[in-house]
């Protein structure tokens, strides 16, 4: 030991005299050393902030990591939001505090399904990318379907993605809610459940809803215990989303990996994606066993369509792998996605009209407030036409519980912007009876709670009577046909209130002689220039017949008497 260590101490230290070579090589081997130190402990830095390394060095991790190879995020790095994009000290720092994750592993303290908990911020981690000042432009979105029969239909629909600053003029839409300062409630640990939501309101006043359903008290709340929107309280499966047996299926359809015309493929596909088995083995292995059932159940077309078969049991097989992780205890369902509001409550966790306010007004629950009304299209159907509303809105619908109401409010005025054709049905031959509508079960919605019920009873508007345009004998006048004809055609809009449009009320004959907020409507005998017959001469949203719009000219013409 001793002479080791005299050793060590002339190659660090030469005696005197000693060849110049013998001083450098100290050095020179220090230098390498330390060197090496570095690179190495830089790629080992870089190694272990590798999404690889993240979603493979761990058996919790195959489910995140299967999903976030075909995310949008596919190219951003683990950390850059587990961690955030920071200083090197801050990230070392903070790597350092998930050696918990590694004594969880080595002591087995976890429990499956694994579920995030400290998540950094949004403005650290999202906005780092997204900007919440920049707007987005809607965009259109088709989503495909199937039939039984395996006929393809198309879901069209306008995604109002909004955001944007306030001070620009902006601030609207879907990422509205991050412009604004909103607060909620949440009572289980995946947020699923929100009794109370707070909004502050540009003048520092706040709006609180609580759910008429809950039997929640906001006077108890802890406000330490409330949570401010951000992206993630939406986006917080976009990374590591897996879809649903119905939605990878669709999927492939339409990708062509899986023939169409292989007969109830969907149905069987579907049966062997949610059995429930022992091991994710004896899932495939059960998979496998459709070429079997083909087989034997449909020689004729097995004959002549195996591979076709057996490209379609490939392709479910991959699908339930990337799905189903047995052992984790991971699939569609164990982490609720919060964007949508069809497989999980998502928007609906608020927006399910009956969080309601001290008004009992609810947070608007609208088919058109995030996307335009859901257009279905068939195979056959060449023209597919989405409406857009953009134009006044009635009375009624201005209520923000207008469409908890609107199946019980039905009348003759509806028919003055819609085709109200099958009301109600799944026909889509109207605008009443739209199968994306009218042909899905919204579970997480709260149309029919019985307290919310209960309360909209007084704030449904009176039935319509039918009004029947008289008969014109003689000369116009507006008590005689025109006021008739204006309440039939015109006063779903254009009744005394803040929803008329530029102010114009034409249910009585001063108010319809005083004109709009911009002026005279109708000029005495001079029909021409008057801007009722100019509005009714072009295409509006509910134009007088042209015999109509004789008369109303001619009543003009003779001074428009009352």
């Amino acid at each position: 030991m001793t002479t080791l260590r005299h050793k060590v101490r002339n190659f660090l230290f030469p005696p005197h005299g000693s060849p110049r070579l013998m001083y450098i090589i100290p050095y020179a081997v220090l230098t390498f050393l330390i060197v090496s130190l570095f690179v190495g402990g830089a790629y080992g830095w870089d190694y272990t902030n590798s999404s690889k390394f993240c979603g493979t060095s761990c058996h919790t991790m195959p489910p995140e990591y299967a999903a976030y190879q075909v995310s949008p995020h596919a190219r951003i790095a683990c950390v850059e939001c587990h961690i955030g994009r920071e200083f090197i000290g801050n990230q070392i720092f903070r790597k350092a505090g998930d050696l918990r994750h590694v004594f969880a592993t080595l002591f087995v303290t976890y429990e499956y399904p694994i579920r995030v908990k400290n998540m950094r911020p949004a403005p650290e981690i999202c906005e780092k990318c997204h900007s919440p000042e920049k707007f987005s432009d809607d965009s259109f979105r088709i989503v495909t379907h199937y039939h039984e029969d395996m006929a393809a239909y198309n879901l069209y629909l306008i995604l109002k993605t909004g955001g944007g600053t306030k001070r620009e003029g902006l601030g609207r839409g879907i990422h509205w809610h991050i412009e604004n300062d909103i607060y909620y409630y949440p009572t289980d640990e995946e947020a699923q459940t929100i009794p109370y939501v707070k909004v502050i309101e540009d003048d520092g006043s706040t709006v609180e809803y609580v759910d008429v359903e809950a039997d929640f008290n906001p006077a108890s709340i802890d406000e330490s215990q409330l949570k401010k929107m951000d992206c993630i309280t939406c986006h917080n499966r976009i990374t590591h989303r897996i879809y649903t047996p119905e939605e990878s299926l669709d999927s492939a359809f339409t990708l062509g990996k899986i023939a169409r015309d292989i007969p109830d493929i969907q149905q069987k596909g579907v049966e062997v994606l949610r059995g429930d088995y022992a091991s994710q083995e004896e899932g495939i292995n059960e998979i496998g066993e459709l070429d079997a059932f083909y087989k034997s159940t449909f020689p004729e077309y097995y004959s002549s369509n195996s591979e076709k078969v057996k490209q379609a049991i490939e392709v479910i097989q991959k699908i339930y792998i990337d799905s189903v992780f047995i052992e984790q205890k991971v699939n569609w369902d164990s982490h609720p996605t919060n964007v949508g509001h069809i497989n999980s409550p998502g928007c609906f966790r608020c927006h399910d009209g009956k969080h309601l306010n001290a008004a009992d007004e609810a947070i608007r629950l609208e088919c058109n407030l995030c996307h335009s009304i859901p257009v279905v299209a068939h195979e056959n159907d060449f023209v597919t036409s989405i409406e857009i509303s953009r134009g006044p809105e009635p009375e009624t619908h201005l209520n923000p519980n207008w469409i908890a109401l609107h199946n019980q409010a039905l009348g003759p005025s509806c028919s003055n912007c819609h085709d109200t054709k099958d009301p109600g049905g799944t026909s889509d031959t109207s605008f009443c009876s739209n199968s994306a509508c009218h042909g899905n079960i919204y579970t997480f919605a709260g149309f029919d709670a019985p307290a919310l019920r209960e309360i909209l009873k007084s704030q449904l508007p009176p039935p319509e009577s039918i009004p029947e345009i008289p008969t014109l004998t003689g000369d116009p006048t507006y008590d005689n046909y025109i006021g008739g004809l204006f309440t039939s055609k015109c006063t779903g809009c254009h009744i005394e209130g803040d929803a008329a449009p530029e102010g114009l009320d034409l249910s009585t004959y001063s108010a319809t002689m005083k004109g709009s907020s911009n002026g005279v409507v109708i000029i005495s005998g001079n029909a021409d220039e008057s801007v009722l017959i100019v509005v009714q001469s072009s295409d509006h949203f509910n134009n007088f017949t042209s015999d109509e719009l004789d008369i109303v000219k001619q009543w003009i013409n003779l001074g428009a008497p009352e």
